[in-house]
């Protein structure tokens, strides 16, 4: 009951405890962020939730479509030079930040090219110690990488050519922010967020309920010229039991939910990982990819005599073992895809949708694990126990070519610590894109790159050389030819097991409409309807 009155009067700050009854024009958008909210200053969006409520509340320089292109944002245009070193970008110049008391009389001025050039300082800067820091290293010129030619052109200088430079601009660390908020609010800009988004900042009662309202002089409009967003507010609760929330969003009391609690999963969910019949025009789904690869992982280093998956006939047999879709079918509910061609995944642009790699070939696995000298010694697979089920049955599938496995459990964090410092020999992993360009994936095998992310301490020459020459290819389809090449390498040689590319699913009431899936999985309300 407390819990109730709470979220109740922070809620009647702007909408009655009973939804949009009180003023029925009002249209809210009700979601839920069980693992609840630690900050709304986009330099420590680190997780998603505070990913999707900064996603509301800022814009950067470039933001991604639904297909995860990279499209115009504050910056309407801009040139890459020859060398590819230098990014020039041409800002809109109706761009104003929210009102708020750190400006003079309250009212919030023009963005221009100087916040830029502060806000991506300010990531990197010490004394911020944003955890999103790293998304600059050994990437951007060592002096005047982000400058304010005048205040409509940017300019970001690079150390060596990096494409994928745009994606990390996408990211919510970039988002642009005034010096005055920093100056006024300190430490506590935190929960005084300034931005230029779709939506302003009204109430943060925390661990209850985070209330934004309509920006009403937000920059982008629809094809028909009409001003976004639609909705006239978001309201965000903190209910941190999966369960409970999808009670509410049975009864109505959400709007949204991302994903949904395994005591759920059957009574919604066909095994295909459609929705069952029954709940067919009561709520809907959405189920879009995620760009989330599963694996298993080998490490490739040490004595042959005492690392037996140096031996590649071994690890190709393994791969042809394993039946994914029984994977996907009796443990994911037909959730994700088998992961039958690369290690990038679906929902990528650079995808390698015609790459052959491992089916489920017993015949075929059999014929490498005999060409492999394997003599039947004990496999140790490590995984932890969220995972569990999935590496029991691996082990029974690879049982039944001939190949002994023994299941070994850790805790997540000491599981990845000897990952780190190869005390592991076969393990399970997984790799999500902290931004949406497939060099993300393919530096988890660059043997120059320590573990993390090269856990397997992978080191191929070739690999190494495409890898790097990628860099200097902005033309994004060439670009993509050698991506495509790097994932035919590493299902030639097998450094690891692709199991299956994951998805999203999201559910929403009949009554919404404008919510795009994409494959990091964001959360766009700027064109939401009720």
């Amino acid at each position: 009951m407390i819990r109730i009155l709470l979220l109740c009067a922070t809620a009647s700050l702007l909408w009655s405890c009973g939804g949009n009854s009180s003023q029925p024009n009002k249209k809210v958008f009700r979601y839920n962020q069980a693992s609840g909210i630690s900050s709304l200053d986009p330099a420590f969006s680190k997780d998603q939730a505070t990913v999707w409520a900064c996603n509301q509340l800022f814009n950067s320089l470039v933001a991604l479509d639904s297909n995860l292109n990279i499209v115009p944002s504050i910056a309407k245009s801009w040139q890459i030079s020859n060398d590819g070193l230098t990014y020039t970008f041409n800002l809109r110049n109706d761009v104003f930040f929210h009102d708020n008391a750190c400006f003079k009389d309250g009212k919030g001025r023009k963005a221009n090219a100087n916040d830029v050039a502060f806000s991506l300082n300010r990531i990197t800067d010490e004394k911020t110690a944003s955890p999103g820091a790293w998304i600059f290293n050994e990437k951007v010129a060592k002096e005047n990488a982000f400058t304010a030619l005048n205040d409509s052109t940017f300019q970001l200088k690079l150390l060596q050519k990096f494409p994928a430079v745009l994606g990390i601009l996408s990211m919510q660390y970039c988002s642009v922010i005034p010096h005055e908020a920093v100056e006024k609010y300190g430490e506590n800009l935190r929960a005084n967020p300034v931005g230029t988004g779709p939506f302003i900042f009204k109430t943060w009662e925390e661990g209850n309920a985070l209330v934004f309202l309509k920006n009403p002089n937000y920059f982008e409009k629809d094809e028909n010229n009409i001003r976004l967003p639609y909705i006239d507010g978001v309201k965000v609760s903190f209910i941190d039991n999966k369960k409970t929330e999808f009670l509410s969003f049975k009864q109505k009391e959400l709007d949204f939910i991302s994903g949904i609690d395994a005591a759920y999963i059957n009574e919604v969910l066909e095994k295909n990982g459609e929705l069952k019949k029954s709940w067919k025009g009561i709520i809907k789904l959405q189920k879009s990819a995620y760009l989330n690869s599963e694996y298993l992982g080998f490490y490739q280093q040490g004595p042959i005599a005492e690392n037996p998956y140096l031996n590649k006939n071994l690890r190709q047999a393994i791969n042809y073992g394993i039946n994914r879709e029984e994977i996907i079918q009796y443990l994911r509910n037909g959730v994700g895809k088998p992961a039958l061609q690369g290690f990038s995944p679906i929902g990528l642009p650079s995808f390698p949708s015609n790459l052959k790699g491992y089916n489920f070939n017993p015949e075929k696995a059999k014929q490498l694990l005999k060409a492999s000298n394997y003599k039947g010694e004990e496999l140790k697979l490590y995984s932890n126990e969220t995972y569990k089920d999935m590496a029991v049955l691996i082990s029974k599938q690879l049982e039944s070519i001939g190949i002994n496995v023994k299941v070994e459990m850790a805790q997540p964090a000491i599981l990845r610590e000897w990952m780190s410092q190869g005390k592991v020999l076969w393990f399970r992993g997984s790799w999500l894109a902290d931004y949406p360009d497939a060099e993300n994936y393919f530096a988890v095998f660059y043997s120059k790159n320590t573990a993390p992310p090269n856990y397997t301490r992978f080191n191929n020459k070739t690999f190494d050389n495409l890898y790097e020459t990628s860099f200097s290819i902005t033309d994004e389809k060439q670009r993509f030819d050698i991506y495509r090449k790097l994932d035919s390498i590493i299902i030639e040689e097998a450094p690891i097991v692709p199991l299956y590319y994951d998805e999203v699913l999201r559910f929403m009431q009949p009554n919404i409409t404008g919510i795009t899936p994409n494959a990091q999985n964001l959360l766009d309300l700027r064109r939401a309807k009720l």
